[in-house]
Order: structure tokens, then C-alpha cells, then sequence
């Protein structure tokens, strides 16, 4: 009888061992397979050196064209200094198609960088939205967690995004944790006033004071990805900039 279970508590083992190696493998493929995506586009957009003054709303800007052909969905580029991230952005029809879909529309666990349905890249509103995944290999939106350290957001207070029609240089003025019972995502405002008290509870919120100043006039860029301190599952790390055109 120890015997027998001694080979059951084996075999039970065995399984439990190759079910969770399963797991890890698939995770680790997922993660090549982005990086090898990621690579392939990045080398594929910086191979045509953009003009920091093609600014003209009806010209898509030197570095897309080739990438649209592979995507019709590309809507813009992100770029952060000091970290990881370097990407293309994508928009579908709604906020779900590349939470588990790549650049080519692939099934990926990583997902892609995309942009918010309601949001209108060629007329660019007063609050854009990008999302992206916290991945555990530091990619996608993982390395926003960097701006919750003083120092790194001291040294890195601007980022880099690009539209097919325009080059601007995003002015962070705030980082926070929060859940989403907090409507930082909202896109449409009645009037101007409603567009303020937006602004002035993301002052609030915020992890830091900053000189940047934000009107109602200005745009403002929203990164968001997920968060597990304050909830699990609803928990969001914010990063906000005021969108500033290099044109």
C-alpha cells in the first residue's frame, strides 16, 4: 500500500510539474515571439529618419508608410527614454482586440500598445489614451512603474509621441496609482470647467508637484496599465503628460 501511493504521489507530481512547465513555456515562446515582432518593426520605422517638420495633417509622416501596409491599424509611436519602451500604437474599434493580439493581429499574451476606440487621431482631443500590459519580461507598459521612483521621473520628465500626422513632445505632470473608479479616462467633456475638475483631481492624485501647467486649452496624453496594490484586479498606474507639438 506505500508503495502504490508512493507511485500515485509521483505521477501527481509529475503532472503538476509538466502542467506548470507548460505554463512557463508557453510564457517564455510569448515573450520571444513579441520581442522578435517588436524588433523586426522598430528596425523597420527608424530605417526612414522622420521630419521633425512634417506637421501637415493631410501627410502621413516618413516612417509609417511601410508599417501600414502591415497594418492599416498603426496610428502613432511612443517613445520613453530610459526604458523599454519603443513602439508602435494601434487603434481597433474597441479597447479589446489587442489585449492579446500583436503588431500582425497574432494571438500574444503581451498584447500591443493601442490606443483608445474614442479617441481620433486626426483631430486629437483633449485627453488621449493609450494602454498596455504590465509584462513580467519589463516590456510593453511594465517599465511605466519606473516614473514611482523620484529620481527616474527627475531625470525623464518628457517622452516622445508621434501620430502619422504629428511629432510631439509629451510634458509628464502627473503619476499615481489609482482604481478604475476613478474616470481618468474620460474622453468627451461638456465644457471647458468639466475638463478643469478633471485636471485639477489628476493634480491631486498625482506622486509629485510639477512646474508643467495645464490649461483647458492644452491636450494631455494618458498611459494607463494595470496596477496591484490598492486592488487586484481594478487597481491602474497613470502616467499624464501635456502634449506640447514640435511643429
Amino acid at each position: 500500500m506505500k508503495k502504490l501511493l508512493s507511485v500515485i504521489l509521483t505521477i501527481v507530481c509529475l503532472g503538476v510539474f509538466i502542467y506548470a512547465s507548460q505554463g512557463l513555456i508557453a510564457a517564455a515562446l510569448d515573450y520571444y515571439e513579441n520581442r522578435k515582432v517588436m524588433g523586426n518593426i522598430q528596425e523597420t520605422f527608424y530605417d526612414v529618419e522622420l521630419n521633425e517638420n512634417t506637421n501637415d495633417p493631410q501627410i502621413i509622416r516618413p516612417g509609417f508608410d511601410t508599417l501600414l501596409k502591415e497594418n492599416e491599424d498603426l496610428v502613432g509611436w511612443i517613445t520613453m527614454e530610459g526604458t523599454q519602451i519603443d513602439y508602435p500604437i494601434l487603434q481597433a474599434e474597441d479597447n479589446i482586440e489587442y489585449l492579446t493580439r500583436n503588431f500582425y493581429k497574432d494571438e500574444n499574451r503581451a498584447g500591443s500598445i493601442f490606443m483608445d476606440y474614442r479617441n481620433d487621431i486626426e483631430s486629437t482631443g483633449q485627453n488621449t489614451i493609450l494602454y498596455g500590459h504590465r509584462m513580467k519580461d519589463g516590456s510593453m507598459f511594465e517599465q511605466l512603474s519606473k516614473y514611482q521612483d523620484e529620481d527616474f521621473f527627475k531625470n525623464h520628465q518628457t517622452f516622445q509621441f508621434d501620430t502619422l500626422y504629428e511629432s510631439y513632445e509629451a510634458e509628464i505632470f502627473a503619476v499615481y496609482a489609482t482604481t478604475t473608479d476613478f474616470n481618468y479616462i474620460q474622453t468627451d467633456f461638456a465644457n471647458d470647467g468639466e475638463y478643469e475638475q478633471l485636471l485639477a483631481r489628476i493634480k491631486e492624485e498625482s506622486m509629485y508637484d510639477t512646474d508643467v501647467e495645464v490649461k483647458a486649452s492644452d491636450q494631455i496624453i494618458t498611459l494607463s496599465t494595470c496596477d496591484y496594490v490598492l486592488d487586484e484586479n481594478e487597481g491602474r498606474l497613470v502616467v499624464q503628460a501635456k502634449l506640447v507639438s514640435k511643429g
